[in-house]
């Protein structure tokens, strides 16, 4: 029968101490703490750092795929028209808000952590690696990948410090077994330390990018506002249409500046394949950056943003905003403005709004059309042909009843609640063309239009920092990229016949790359130049 192993028995083996604890099967039970400590050590480890980075490129994919609400909320109004089935699916796992999502956070975060978990005890390790010496020659240089060998007539003293004075002058860092550094058998050189300090300074950048980034998010605000020409607007935060500020922002910290739309100006190509596609924009504007600030103007443009006490003011998108005239039955004027209509196709500005009247009576009026700035007829209807206001119309289907604006719930101004109302007539009307309505309940004159755009208003204090950290990231790839760490140790001992015997062995890192070989060849060369070069000094 065979003896079964008694569990308090020590593992038997030469080299284990005799103090070697005993294992029992108990022992290799993984608690709570033994846990923690091995998902720590998986996550700050560098493969989970590359992981998490592509996560977080993948995931900011739909971000530039799909319109962002922040960004443009008219696109994102078009793609829940055009796709009714998949917008709500997408709107409710945050595509619509990427950068905002919980989830985009949750990979923002733990990549964060992952990096500063790696990145800075390697950073302290560096840190002493850089006081450290190069170690001692092997007992065998022979045995290294590559290695020389040569004799010399000067002494095994004189040849090391030759050869250490020529690596030192190759910048390489040096020891030798000797204190005075002249009189030793041996010296070690080493070469390279900037391909670690690199490789760390390309982490540490992209850690304090991360920082830069998310103290944006934090301290900064983002704001979407549509001005008419003609009208301005003051920065407040009831001024904006949508205003998205950062966790901790205080809305006291807005800058107090102010701005006037004067005018808005598009150009597009007339003639070609490229008919209808935009050549410019432009949004001449009258602004001051603070209320003791005398005014200044400023011709805004696409990509060109207008920075006031560090916040940026971008053009996002332009529109059209036709005016009217409205009178009630009693003939009293019940409404006279523009009215923005939200473009509904990009390429010929076929553009859709509504008009609210609450204060017409007898009954509250309301329309809603679609403005056409280059009106054609077609077999399926009234359309544009092109995006410029060669010959605007508007086509408008007028109701009466209730707007239902008193119910106490919010509604949007792009919208018309059309369950309590009553549908009158509908025509299409040039500049300056009236439509009477029946009932002797008012008429609405369309009396011309005027062009609106849309602005971002955006503040990140951690921008210039995150520019600069990004700078640095390639500076440490480059440096990463362009460095090879290698070792250098060479030994003089005395020889046969009063020669000395040289030997040179060389050891490349293993993520040192290619070209080791040549350069120890040469260097191997300079170092047997020096040598001799020393005998002939002696021989003097």
């Amino acid at each position: 029968m065979s003896r079964q192993p008694d569990t308090d028995e020590r593992p038997i083996h030469p080299d284990l101490p005799d103090e070697w604890p005993i294992h029992r099967d108990d022992s290799v039970a993984f608690g709570l703490r033994g846990w923690v400590r091995w998902g720590w050590r998986q996550l700050t480890s560098m493969r989970t750092a590359l992981i998490l980075l592509f996560l977080l490129a993948v995931a900011a994919i739909p971000g530039s795929l799909l319109p962002q609400r922040n960004l443009n909320p008219q696109r994102v109004a078009e793609y829940f028209r055009q796709y009714p089935d998949l917008a709500p699916v997408l709107d409710r796992l945050g595509m619509f808000d990427v950068f905002a999502a919980p989830w985009f956070a949750a990979i923002y975060l733990l990549l964060f952590i992952s990096l500063a978990g790696c990145v800075i005890p390697r950073t302290w390790r560096h840190a002493v690696a850089l006081l450290d010496r190069p170690p001692a020659a092997p007992r065998h240089l022979s045995r290294l990948p590559y290695a020389d060998r040569w004799e010399t007539e000067a002494t095994p003293a004189e040849a090391v410090a030759a050869a250490r004075a020529e690596l030192a002058g190759l910048r390489f860092r040096t020891e030798t077994d000797s204190p005075d550094g002249r009189s030793g058998s041996w010296v070690a050189a080493e070469k390279g330390y900037l391909r670690e300090t690199g490789n760390l300074l390309f982490h540490l950048a992209l850690l304090a990018l991360l920082f830069a980034v998310a103290a944006g998010a934090l301290f900064g605000y983002r704001g979407n506002i549509l001005v008419v020409e003609g009208d301005g607007f003051a920065n407040t935060v009831a001024a904006y249409d949508k205003f998205d500020p950062g966790r901790v922002f205080d809305p006291r910290g807005l800058q107090p500046f102010s701005l006037h739309l004067e005018r808005f100006q598009a150009s597009y190509i007339t003639s070609g394949p490229q008919r209808g596609q935009p050549q410019s924009f432009q949004a001449r504007l009258r602004y001051r950056p603070d209320l003791e600030s005398p005014e200044r103007t400023r011709t805004l443009e696409v990509n060109h943003p207008l920075e006031i006490d560090g916040a940026k003011v971008y053009l996002l998108g332009h529109g059209y905003a036709p005016t009217f005239e409205v009178r009630d039955g009693a003939g009293r004027v019940a409404f006279s403005g523009a009215v923005p209509f939200l473009p509904q196709d990009q390429a010929t500005f076929t553009s859709e709004g509504v008009v609210k009247v609450p204060d017409a009576q007898p009954k509250q009026l309301g329309f809603s059309g679609f403005f056409t700035p280059t009106t054609v007829r077609t077999d399926r209807g009234i359309t544009s042909s092109f995006p410029a206001a060669t010959d605007p119309a508007v086509t408008l289907l007028a109701q009466a009843g209730d707007l239902g604006l008193d119910g106490g719930f919010p509604q949007s101004v792009y919208q018309l609640d059309t369950r309590r109302l009553t549908r009158l007539k509908a025509e299409l009307l040039r500049p300056g063309d009236t439509m009477t309505l029946p009932d002797n309940l008012g008429s609405i004159t369309f009396t011309g239009y005027r062009e609106w755009a849309s602005l971002q208003v955006t503040y990140d204090p951690g921008r210039v920092f995150a520019l600069a950290t990004a700078a640095l990231a390639v500076i440490g790839l480059v440096v990463t990229l362009g460095m090879r760490r290698r070792r250098v140790w060479v030994r003089a001992t005395p020889g046969e016949g009063g020669r000395t015997v040289v030997e040179a062995g060389g050891l490349p890192r293993a993520d040192a790359g290619g070209g080791f070989a040549e350069e120890f060849s040469t260097l191997a060369g300079r170092l047997r130049s020096v040598t001799r070069a020393e005998t002939s000094r002696a021989e003097e």
